[in-house]
């Protein structure tokens, strides 16, 4: 069973940046690739980006492309995503997943808890 806990969303401005964090609880984290989704008030959770186990691949939605980036530190069991120019459509609650390399939430099988990003205008 793979624990994950995110961190550091928060409230910032538009055109802010922000890091998010994903940590694991044990070493097998990466044994899987990793996936960060979002779900907007309202709205059902959308995919944002993934990364493959060995962090060589990565997806981005078209949303977040060019703005997301989402890379991996195994030896600290860590998934981040960093984002940049953040716009108010950006708000969200942001989760991370462990499972297949994949942009469907069913192909992942562990899931965090979330946390708050909030852009104002």
């Amino acid at each position: 069973q793979v624990q994950l806990v995110e961190s550091g969303g928060g409230l910032v401005q538009a055109g802010d940046s922000l890091r998010l964090s994903c940590a694991a609880s044990e070493g097998t984290f990466s044994s899987y690739a990793t996936g960060w989704f979002r779900q907007a008030p309202g709205r059902d959770r959308a995919f944002v980006a993934t990364i493959s186990r060995s962090g060589g691949n990565t997806y981005y939605a078209d949303s977040v492309k060019g703005r997301f980036t989402i890379s991996r530190d195994n030896a600290k069991n860590t998934v981040y995503l960093q984002m940049t120019s953040l716009k108010p459509e950006d708000t969200a609650v942001y989760y991370c997943a462990a499972g297949a390399y994949s942009t469907v939430q069913s192909d992942y099988a562990y899931w965090g808890q979330g946390t708050q990003v909030t852009v104002s205008s």
